[in-house]
């Protein structure tokens, strides 16, 4: 329940969850390029319609001009008896606008409208008497229009012209409702590519186990932690037998970089003994050796029911308690020795040696005589002495020729017949 309401909290903080932004992003992204696309179909549409209706109309104003019984009617009394009938014919057939054609003063022969034959063009037709091709707009009785004017020869001289065109209103309906059906088309697009991304949406978030990108930061954040401030070695291996993860600890204890071990062949960078614990598994923990490093290494194995699959091996480093083992081992053996040695706690066996060796030497020594011949503290030559005279191996004797207090001398008892010092 409190982690519903801490998710609640934080959804409220960040304002929407991945799902609504994953698809918010994707519908943008889909409808932008949906846009583009539809914007970039809308123009190349456009053109298409003005080109397709310009060949045609360059293919009527050529036939009509080439055709011999206009060329012959330029020259009759009444060139529009034959003209006309001719041009509508064609014009109707064609589904244009009009046919006009005319002689080389601009003298109608034909129109859609009677009344305009045997008027003067309204439009300039110095290009097609000047023996070219125009194609354009231009505004004439009809209204703004695409045109296309021909010259027409007889022989090599241009005797009129030949004009057909369309209202630029009906070529711009006609791709109007051509852009419908893009625009059509389009919303189409659009509303698959929302049901797509809430798909890929849903597809994502399975993948992500539903977490929400504050939670994904979270857990990478406690994994670098968890990884990067573990004492431990942690290595994983996929089931291939490739490195997919190092942490600092593991590069450490390996003697090597943790960049130089993620992405290599477990193989290549581990000592066979790690080998052998990633691949059958070790609960318990085994002691390997690496370099001057003592550790125990666990695994999970590398292999179940016979299949490869991911494996852990932990690494944990042991060479200081190995050392403070031995320590311990080594003071227990010394302890042992000196209790079947029989000395106190504080006398080592070597020292006493040495305090028998210069007490032969140096018989009715003093403590403090003898601790300056062996380059010792009195205080410590005379416990060795009192082990010796405690344990029968040396006797006492007091020294009456000290000022004060009477001294302490030694000797073995293989000089106890020798005379005492005066």
């Amino acid at each position: 329940m409190a982690s519903k309401m801490m998710r609640a909290s934080q959804m409220t903080h960040s304002g929407m969850t991945l799902r609504v932004q994953l698809i918010l992003l994707q519908a943008l992204i889909v409808s932008v390029v949906t846009l583009i696309a539809g914007v970039t179909a809308g123009v190349i549409q456009a053109h298409t319609v003005r080109d397709a209706y310009e060949d045609r109309m360059l293919a009527v104003a050529q036939s009509i001009a080439s055709m011999p019984v206009v060329r012959e009617a330029f020259d009759d009394a009444d060139p529009s008896a034959t003209v006309q009938p001719l041009a509508e014919t064609i014009r109707r057939a064609s589904e244009l606008t009009y046919v006009v054609v005319a002689d080389a003063d601009g003298i109608r022969f034909s129109h859609p409208n009677p009344e305009r034959i045997g008027q003067k063009v309204s439009t300039d037709a110095s290009v097609p008497l000047s023996g070219e091709i125009y194609m354009g707009t231009q505004t004439g009785t009809l209204g703004p229009s695409w045109r296309v004017k021909v010259p027409v020869f007889d022989g090599s001289e241009v005797i009129g012209t030949v004009s057909v065109g369309i209202l630029e209103s009906q070529g711009t309906g006609e791709f109007v409702g051509n852009l419908t059906w893009i625009i059509g088309a389009m919303l189409v697009a659009v509303v698959l590519g929302i049901f797509g991304s809430a798909w890929v949406t849903a597809v994502i978030r399975r993948r992500i186990h539903l977490l929400e990108p504050h939670e994904i930061t979270a857990l990478v954040r406690n994994q670098e932690t968890t990884l990067h401030g573990l004492s431990e070695g942690v290595i994983t291996v996929d089931a291939s037998g490739t490195i997919t993860l190092a942490n600092d600890a593991a590069a450490r204890l390996l003697g090597t970089d943790a960049g130089d071990l993620t992405g290599a062949r477990a193989a290549d960078v581990l000592d066979d003994e790690l080998l052998v614990v990633l691949r059958d598994g070790e609960d318990a923990g085994r002691p390997v050796i690496v370099g001057s490093h003592v550790l125990v290494a666990r695994g999970t194995g590398a292999r179940v029911d016979g299949e490869s699959v991911d494996a852990t091996l932990l690494l944990r480093d042991h060479t200081e308690l190995h050392d403070v083992v031995r320590r311990v081992e080594a003071a227990d053996a010394i302890i042992a020795f000196r209790r079947r040695a029989g000395l106190p706690k504080g006398l080592s066996a070597e020292t006493l040696n040495r305090v028998c060796v210069a007490l032969s030497e140096n018989p009715d020594a003093s403590a403090a005589e003898l601790g300056e011949v062996l380059g010792m503290s009195r205080v410590s030559a005379r416990r060795y002495l009192e082990h010796l005279a405690s344990t029968g191996r040396a006797v006492r004797t007091l020294d009456y020729s000290t000022k004060g207090r009477p001294g302490t001398r030694y000797r073995t008892i293989e000089t106890v017949s020798q005379p005492v010092r005066d």
